[in-house]
């Protein structure tokens, strides 16, 4: 892998968690995440417009701009699942999950549907996968609680949620793959945030939501962590353009870690240093099952 295509994904990693730990800290999360895709179309769409008129305003082709609207569509699915993960549970917690269940979609995907297989590495990778997961979600503990007639603490609530979001994920980063191809990434992103940020705003005011969208403490906040996710987006489409989806996809979960890390010891969601330290090694564990994945495609 190339320098550039490693200091792109890296940089967009560190954005990303950024953002996460911006939304899962708002009272709101949806309205906050609903603010921060507005900003960010805000931003991205005259500088998607005047990139595609400096690159001489050629036609953009039909089905480019059909990806880029469909793209947006499942990017405003994912931000709303992405919100109520977090208004049920810890950032240290849904970020792995999340991230995690999109490499292992995909493995599903290829190996179910298109009949590929994976080598000795790839189903390693995909017991990390798995041992991450059961060792964050630690399922025997519901089912304990429930022979018992308990009700198990912590953040069980948000699983679904988190899983879906990895679905999303998984389903916009193979679009954006064959998108960023056809068209340009800026101009690209211009049309994702641009039906994107349509479709969350809509969710938003139908859903009773956007009363406090003129409190500037909830506004601002909510537009810098929009600008960031977008910066991080951009980064990522720009390395999707020049390397394989293999390769990028994994890489960017390095970010996993850093979030497990900063939402068990920086948000006070661990309970104990044990609790910390086991929700931090399952996110690595995660991290080295995508890696693995990468390496055997």
């Amino acid at each position: 892998m190339e320098p550039l295509v490693i200091v792109l994904v890296v940089g967009s990693a560190v954005l990303h968690v950024a953002w996460n730990v911006r939304l899962k800290s708002a009272g709101d999360t949806l309205l906050a995440a609903a603010i921060g895709l507005v900003a960010g179309g805000l931003l991205i769409v005259p500088i998607g417009i005047a990139v595609w008129w400096l690159g001489g305003a050629v036609p953009l082709p039909a089905d480019g701009v059909a990806l880029g609207l469909v793209s947006g569509l499942i990017e405003a699915v994912y931000f709303y699942l992405l919100a109520e993960a977090y208004r049920r549970g810890d950032l240290s917690v849904v970020y792995p999950i999340a991230r995690g269940t999109a490499p292992l979609i995909l493995v599903v995907v290829g190996v179910g549907l298109l009949g590929e297989r994976l080598g000795t590495a790839g189903w390693i990778g995909v017991t990390c996968l798995l041992a991450g997961f059961l060792a964050l979600q630690r399922p025997w503990l519901a089912l304990r609680a429930a022979m018992t007639g308990r009700r198990r603490p912590g953040p069980t609530g948000p699983i679904a949620f988190a899983v879906a979001t990895g679905v999303a994920i998984a389903a916009y980063s193979t679009v954006d793959r064959v998108g960023t191809r056809l068209i340009d990434p800026v101009p690209y992103a211009a049309i994702l945030w641009f039906s994107g940020s349509i479709v969350l705003a809509t969710v938003v005011v139908l859903a009773g939501r956007a009363r406090g969208w003129r409190d500037a403490a909830v506004v601002r906040p909510a537009a810098v962590g929009g600008i960031l996710t977008l910066v991080a987006y951009l980064l990522v489409l720009y390395a999707l353009s020049v390397a394989p989806l293999t390769a990028v996809a994994p890489l960017r979960e390095s970010a996993t870690v850093v979030a497990a890390a900063w939402g068990a010891v920086r948000m006070g969601e661990a309970v104990t240093r044990g609790d910390a330290a086991r929700r931090i090694v399952a996110s690595a564990v995660i991290v080295a099952g995508a890696v693995l994945l990468a390496l055997d495609a």
